[in-house]
């Protein structure tokens, strides 16, 4: 689900916004055609039109489509952007155009299938000698010093409050991340690029690296945090560092299992991967603190990964095990006679009143069965 206040937050984001209209004023040339992927309010699209686009398709699988809409017609851009409501690998366009804009990220690139469309778009929709914005990105990584922020994580799970014991639960929240907004000053070591993504030649979803961090300066080590630097056109980019400028990503921070005291001289070695999981990422960090000359404490190795951090029962991992034959249960059968009735030419009225009454232990009311077809036909429907 989209957030207007979120869009909102992006707008006023002045670093970002400056940042991208001057690449657009670099990359658009005048009566070229322009693809915009992720749209969300036009706002990239129609600074498209004043760079001097003849078209612009504007894309974007959600109902935001609708705040594009309206703007594009306050401003008087109707007649040059094509607002679609699709993701872009369901799309089919009548041209290739010479400039594919997006900003699909998250606090890092890698996020849902985004990095997949970008690859595909490029591929079916980029004219010869294209322009894509951004060019590239590049990932970094930092050790961090977050106390606070490390307690918040682990604390709930390893007190006993009201007398009960919850450790079980803090080996999953130590294998998820988080969003946090650092500062230069809680960082323990020189940034290190652990990947560059140059969208010109990405030719899979997959991003791995690493690299190693040397400390410098004694502290207590709390995990990685990882930013990007984007490059959307020569010269032109922005950064999410801790330090810089605040931008709407933050930064994320991969926890430890524990805290660690280092000192100067000490090094960590490091890999990150994330690797693309139907349509979420499943990511991978694995650390390696070796001491320095003359220190006494035992080297430490940590390995982390999200898979970890959720909590699958036996018969969820079952489920999903690729010798399983899976039969349908009741929610399956009664959403594949629901799309039957829906090709047939049911209208969605008509289908709440079947399933009230063939299925009045599911559907309690005629409105919960219109809430289930609809989501069919949001889902599924054309």
């Amino acid at each position: 689900m989209y957030s207007i206040a979120g869009f909102g937050e992006m707008i006023a984001d002045s670093v970002r916004m400056d940042a991208y209209a001057r690449a657009l004023r670099q990359s658009v040339r005048p009566g070229s055609a322009v693809l915009d992927i992720g749209t969300g309010t036009g706002i990239l699209a129609m600074i498209a039109c004043q760079c001097g686009a003849a078209r612009v398709y504007a894309i974007d699988p959600s109902d935001a489509v609708q705040i594009a809409l309206d703007a594009v017609r306050d401003n008087g851009f109707s007649d040059r952007v094509v607002v679609i409501q699709k993701r872009s690998a369901d799309l089919t366009l009548p041209e290739r155009v010479e400039t594919i804009v997006s900003d699909i990220r998250g606090i890092l690139p890698p996020l849902g299938r985004n990095l997949l469309d970008l690859v595909d778009a490029r591929e079916r929709f980029l004219s010869s000698g294209g322009r894509l914005v951004p060019r590239s990105d590049s990932l970094w990584a930092s050790l961090a010093e977050f106390p606070d922020r490390h307690a918040k994580i682990l604390s709930p799970w390893l007190g006993d409050r009201f007398g009960l014991n919850l450790r079980s639960g803090a080996r999953y929240v130590q294998n998820t991340w988080v969003k946090v907004r650092a500062s230069a000053s809680e960082l323990l070591a020189p940034p290190s690029k652990w990947a560059e993504l140059d969208y010109a030649s990405l030719a899979a979803p997959r991003v791995h690296g690493g690299g190693e961090l040397r400390v410098s300066r004694t502290g207590v080590a709390h995990g990685l945090v990882l930013w990007f630097d984007t490059e959307l056109a020569e010269g032109i980019g922005f950064s999410n560092a801790p330090g810089g400028p605040e931008l709407i990503y933050g930064q994320a921070f991969f926890p430890w299992p524990e805290s660690v005291a280092v000192r100067e001289g000490d090094v960590v070695g490091y890999q990150v991967r994330a690797d693309l999981v139907g349509s979420e990422y499943v990511w991978t960090w694995d650390s390696t603190l070796r001491r320095g000359a003359g220190a006494t404490g035992a080297d430490v190795r940590f390995r982390q990964s999200t898979f970890l951090g959720a909590p699958f029962t036996k018969e969820t991992l079952a489920r999903r095990s690729p010798s399983r034959s899976p039969g349908l249960g009741q929610e399956g059968l009664i959403a594949r006679t629901s799309l039957d009735r829906m090709r047939a030419g049911a209208s969605l009225d008509e289908l709440a009143q079947e399933l009230h009454r063939e299925h009045p232990d599911r559907f309690r009311s005629r409105q919960e069965a219109l809430d289930f077809a609809s989501d069919l036909s949001s889902r599924y429907g054309r």
